[in-house]
């Protein structure tokens, strides 16, 4: 696992240091990751998690019928 030294500034050291008592978590480079892991959900893309890519891959393998036009679909065929 990389490390990394950082430096926060104040106000973000509160808000780990909050994470962590909130959480329970046995130190700051956890809550970072808690912090990290909320923040990922958030702003990352939906088609870029793995999640994503396997519930595509669960629904391709379901039963498709081929319809003609929506209202083949809907009213059956005529």
């Amino acid at each position: 696992m990389p490390k990394a030294v950082i430096e926060l500034s104040e106000r973000a050291t509160r808000v780990v240091n909050v994470v962590k008592a909130k959480e329970g978590l046995k130190n700051k480079s956890q809550a970072i990751e808690r912090i990290v892991a909320e923040f990922e959900e958030i702003i990352l893309d939906p088609n870029l998690r793995p999640e994503f890519v396997e519930d595509v891959q669960r629904i391709r393998k379901g039963r498709f019928k081929k319809v003609g036009d929506l209202a083949e679909l809907v009213g059956g065929k005529r």
